[in-house]
């Protein structure tokens, strides 16, 4: 029933809906409102709403396009894509034959196993260091508590340069090794603050039952802490995740060994600096052996540095949001 519908008076009067419900002391109806829109927030003009619809799938096109035209020519011939100039927009005939040269046991297949592993140990490692280092710090009255946290925050703000790191890495001798890809970058200062505000978080009183229980520190943080901080952990591993995949900067530096080579420094060597990859071809058209090579060979890698994040992150995704807020710095 609207706000407006009258009601009939004991005498036959029509008496309008807003005043019976002032006499009668009731609160007058109100049209139904949008329950996910604020109350402070005005409806949407047409106007509005076609602005953002515009604008919007201007910036969809402008992300998804680049995306199309590496994934395209990555299904190209050598052909389609001399003839196309470079890359191909619209896609002729699709053939797979750019992953099956690259995965068919050579440098890329040997690169995509490197960082696959230094990815897994890595963020393993990165992760137990930084849970039991933010445990650690968030509990008043640890050893060293305000010391050890000083020194985590000195290391956000200033760091050794290029070359102390270097010689410290040549002395521990890690040069030419994959400890050198994971070690001198296991702990993140950033993340393990983030950790330290979760945990400080935690109701103490349920810790502290625990204690009266008999748990231990390793078993609260095992079975108590560590289930109540699973979307935290999963963002920080996430983040750990991501920068061990994307790094090149390390192996350029520390690995003189080819073969040793991760993914991304493969990609950044043969694709972005046009290097020939070995056993691709000189760039021309291999009508022979139907091989393909130049442009959909540099494509099908830049494909597979970038597949693995696209298929982890959805499932971490729901966790990202409330990990981060949950972790950050109140003000």
């Amino acid at each position: 029933m609207s706000g407006t519908t009258p009601e009939i008076s004991a005498e036959g009067a029509v008496i309008p809906r807003d005043i019976a419900d002032d006499a009668a002391g009731r609160r007058p109806r109100r049209p139904r409102r949008n329950k996910y829109r604020p109350v402070w927030e005005e409806k949407p003009s047409a106007v509005g709403q076609v602005t953002k619809f515009v604008v919007l799938s201007v910036v969809v096109l402008a992300v998804l396009f680049p995306l199309w035209t590496v994934v395209v020519t990555s299904l190209s011939t050598t052909q389609e894509t001399i003839s196309a100039g470079g890359l191909v927009v619209v896609p002729g005939d699709l053939t797979f034959n750019a992953y099956k040269q690259i995965l068919s046991g050579g440098v890329v297949t040997r690169a995509a196993i490197v960082s696959v592993g230094i990815t897994a140990v890595g963020t393993f490692i990165s992760v137990v260091v930084s849970v039991l280092a933010a445990y650690g710090l968030s509990r008043p009255g640890s050893f060293g508590h305000r010391p050890i946290l000083f020194v985590f925050l000195i290391t956000m703000f200033f760091g050794a340069g290029m070359i102390p790191t270097y010689l410290l890495v040549s002395s521990l001798n890690l040069i030419d090794t994959y400890w050198a890809l994971i070690l001198p970058g296991a702990v993140s200062a950033f993340n393990v603050l983030i950790l330290r505000n979760f945990f400080m978080g935690i109701d103490q009183a349920i810790l502290d039952a625990a204690r009266i229980d008999g748990a231990g520190e390793w078993r609260v943080l095992a079975k108590i802490v560590l289930p109540m901080s699973r979307a935290v952990v999963a963002v920080i591993a996430l983040f750990y995740g991501v920068g061990y995949w994307n790094a090149f900067f390390n192996a350029m530096l520390y690995i003189n060994d080819n073969a040793k080579w991760p993914l991304q420094l493969v990609l950044r060597s043969y694709v972005l600096q046009g290097v020939t990859l070995p056993g691709s071809g000189t760039g021309q058209v291999d009508v022979g052996t139907g091989a393909v090579t130049g442009m959909p060979i540099k494509m099908a890698v830049m494909i597979l540095a970038i597949v693995p994040i696209l298929v982890v992150y959805p499932f971490v995704q729901r966790h990202f949001t409330k990990g981060v807020i949950f972790g950050a710095v109140k003000g």
